[in-house]
């Protein structure tokens, strides 16, 4: 396999979308992590110590504020109409 380095998505630093990542979901740089796993664990009540532990300490907690904050970016698009 090729070395690449994944798109950026939007102006996050540790967010990244790119079709040969993942099927192109939403991940952390430099991991094989997808942003919805992170807050899948953190959503089921796991901690960062519990994340580091399943995830083989590859999550970088720099990362989390920006997981969070794209997170609030989709759900804030999210409009159903009346």
């Amino acid at each position: 396999m090729q070395d690449f380095e994944p798109r950026a998505y939007k102006d996050y630093q540790w967010i990244v979308a790119d079709p040969r990542l993942l099927g192109g979901a939403l991940a952390i740089r430099t991991t094989r992590l997808s942003v919805a796993q992170i807050l899948e664990c953190l959503a089921n009540g796991m901690t960062l110590e519990d994340i580091d532990e399943s995830f083989g300490r590859s999550f970088p907690r720099e990362a989390l504020p920006e997981v969070l904050k794209v997170a609030s970016e989709l759900a804030s698009s999210v409009h159903v109409a009346a």
